[in-house]
């Protein structure tokens, strides 16, 4: 499923490439396929993504961080889009959107979660790359130090 903008206006043309790196993107999530997703990030990307460390800079330690998370499931990873929200400005462009993920892990439990994510990408020789991404959950203001893994939209 191709990811669509919430937006009522028919996107510009930068607006559908930058679309299509989120669709590739996803289509690598769900096939779990490395290089199909880190080929749309600059060398120097730097992401606060869910697994730790706090961050990762560069492709390079994007690629590891996937190749661990993507052995963790059991077969394909579901991700869909919501809220998918496109901004293009020059050679700057931002993403943001609500995600659901969902897949079997290889402990045998299932995953169901919703996600936040933001995305900036800048055209850098007339490529449009991610250089900065943070995907997070909501955490619960209890104290508990718990994530709010169970919220739907």
């Amino acid at each position: 499923m191709k990811p669509t903008l919430k937006k009522e206006k028919a996107p510009t043309a930068e607006d559908s490439e930058v679309l299509s790196l989120v669709g590739e993107w996803a289509e690598g999530v769900r096939t779990k396929n490395v290089e199909r997703i880190v080929q749309h990030y600059s060398e120097d990307a730097v992401l606060f993504d869910l697994a730790p460390p706090l961050t990762y800079v560069g492709n390079d330690a994007y690629r590891k961080s996937l190749e661990n998370w993507f052995t963790s499931f059991d077969g394909p990873i579901g991700y869909e889009f919501t809220d998918l929200d496109v901004n293009v400005s020059g050679d700057v462009a931002f993403v943001h959107s609500v995600n659901h993920m969902t897949g079997k892990r290889t402990g045998g439990e299932q995953t169901d979660v919703w996600l936040r994510a933001t995305v900036g990408f800048r055209k850098i020789d007339g490529r449009w790359l991610v250089t900065h991404e943070h995907v997070s959950v909501p955490f619960y203001m209890d104290g508990s130090n718990k994530a709010a893994v169970d919220l739907k939209p």
